[in-house]
């Protein structure tokens, strides 16, 4: 397991280095002091001025940020999220002091309520003033910062809208506060637990606890994932959670599987095209990002219109595809189509000709727009 554990993080090691990590003296009212900071920006960072991302904020950055900014790197790279912008909070020698609550009502204190509002009134506008950030944040803590991270989600209107909790040390109230809040939550949040069964008794037995009252709880708004694993240490899980979590917070941006094919799409009642602009819908108002549609996905999307004949879809499909990919044979090919099994042989021949100067496309060359259109033609005599 430390093996595999050890490979996992020297990969993500790698891939960190190739991405942009700076180090920033950090000067806060709020503490009264400086802290230090690092920050990941996507590789493509300087080559897009438009383009915006999503922001990870990073509690024990000391030893964290490397395997949440490998993770994200790894994972953008693959095209399973979007790009982001990765920030670690170092809190050497002052995790105890940052975490401090009250053990009347769970709720900051103190230094706690200091660093609390550190990070929400200093450090994020801070990075949003100075690095083209989305409205998509995520937290993510470990331990006692796992605990501490909740605080945001208890505000009227939650400072981040995704937050990865691993191996917490909870708060006691805490196992009143999350049920209820994330019951009412009138907000899309995801929220990702994990714990291993090396951790703690203390930690197991509240985690546990947590995870049952929250699986039970029937919000639209939330999306929530329960990971346990066995072999982790305390200090090894969040290497096995992190990748658990970008999954379930990414699902939606990640191409459509053969899983989500069969499972979903061909069980659909309703039009597969719309299911495919509502995932783009989807993407667009979570992340701030305007996602070409992948040729992954407009395949999937074929061929569930082809195993359920329903035509008639081929006509939305074609419509989107040259909106998409206009130099391309997609659209042209996919409109021919509906006109084909439409009743409409003339206007499906005249189709895949006019599409034969574009260029060729995931399977779709100009050879078989051709045997189509001459296919027809011998058919029907044109």
């Amino acid at each position: 397991m430390k093996v595999i554990c050890s490979s996992w993080l020297f990969l993500l090691t790698i891939f960190t280095l190739n991405a942009q990590v700076k180090y920033e003296n950090f000067q806060s009212s709020k503490l009264g002091e400086e802290r230090q900071i690092k920050i990941q920006l996507p590789r493509g960072y300087n080559s897009n001025q438009e383009k915006i991302y999503p922001l990870f904020i990073v509690l024990d950055g000391d030893y964290m940020f490397e395997a949440v900014a490998g993770n994200a790197d790894y994972y953008s790279y693959w095209e399973d999220m979007p790009e982001a912008i990765v920030v670690g909070i170092n809190q050497i020698d002052k995790r105890y002091d940052d975490c401090m609550y009250s053990e009347q009502n769970s709720l900051p204190i103190e230094t706690g309520a200091a660093f609390f509002e550190f990070i929400g009134t200093e450090l994020i506008p801070y990075i949003e003033k100075n690095y083209r950030t989305a409205n998509f944040r995520v937290a993510v803590g470990h331990g006692e910062t796992a605990n501490f991270i909740n605080y945001f989600l208890l505000k009227s209107n939650p400072l981040f809208k995704a937050y990865i909790v691993v191996s917490p040390e909870l708060a006691p109230h805490m196992l009143d506060y999350l049920p209820e809040r994330l019951n009412t939550i009138e907000s899309k949040i995801f929220y990702c637990l994990a714990y291993t069964e090396n951790d703690s008794k203390s930690i197991k037995q509240m985690t546990k606890a947590l995870n049952s009252d929250i699986a039970t709880i029937e919000n639209e708004n939330l999306t929530y994932k329960f990971s346990s694993f066995e072999g982790a240490s305390h200090y090894s899980v969040p290497a096995h959670a992190l990748p658990n979590a970008f999954e379930s917070i990414f699902k939606v941006f990640q191409p459509i599987s053969r899983k989500e094919y069969k499972e979903t799409i061909l069980e659909l009642e309703g039009s597969p095209v719309d299911y495919l602009v509502e995932k783009y819908e989807t993407i667009n108002a979570l992340f701030g990002i305007e996602k070409q549609i992948l040729i992954n996905d407009f395949k999937a999307i074929s061929a569930a219109i082809e195993k359920t004949e329903q035509y008639q879809y081929y006509e939305d499909l074609g419509k989107i595809a040259r909106k998409e990919y206009p130099e391309t044979l997609l659209g042209g090919y996919y409109l021919g189509r509906f006109y084909e099994e439409g009743g409409e042989p003339k206007k499906a021949m005249r189709t895949y000709q006019s599409a034969y100067t574009l260029d060729e496309i995931a399977g779709i060359t100009k050879d078989l727009v051709l045997e189509r259109a001459d296919a027809i033609k011998r058919d029907f005599g044109y």
